[in-house]
């Protein structure tokens, strides 16, 4: 495994359904390009002892993480604490690039 890696480079869409392209994985964390076409979306969910950072590369994302949503735009991030449920949608009406990290690995 590389140490470095492009995330442009990395990036794939897929049109049945949104696609998570792995850019690193340890033992520790693990670091996606999580991309989207319009309308597509993420299903709640929640990680037991893991927190989630969702950064946005390119578009822009509507996300949920517990009671509040917000649409957050190319250089905006935001975290998902262990336990909460979170969930990211592409309102459209272009495609949607974050980069995601997670730690400790699930």
């Amino acid at each position: 495994m590389s140490n470095f890696a492009d995330a442009h480079q990395r990036a794939a869409f897929s049109p049945e359904k949104m696609k998570k392209n792995n850019l690193f994985t340890t033992a520790r964390l693990f670091c996606d390009v999580y991309c989207f076409e319009p309308g597509q979306e993420q299903t709640p969910h929640s990680h037991a002892g893991s927190d989630k950072v969702y950064y946005v590369i390119e578009g822009t994302a509507r996300i949920h993480i517990g009671a509040e949503e917000r649409d957050v735009g190319p250089g905006g991030a935001a975290l998902a604490p262990a336990e909460i449920p979170h969930a990211v949608r592409n309102p459209g009406p272009g495609r949607l690039k974050l980069l995601v990290l997670m730690a400790p690995r699930p």
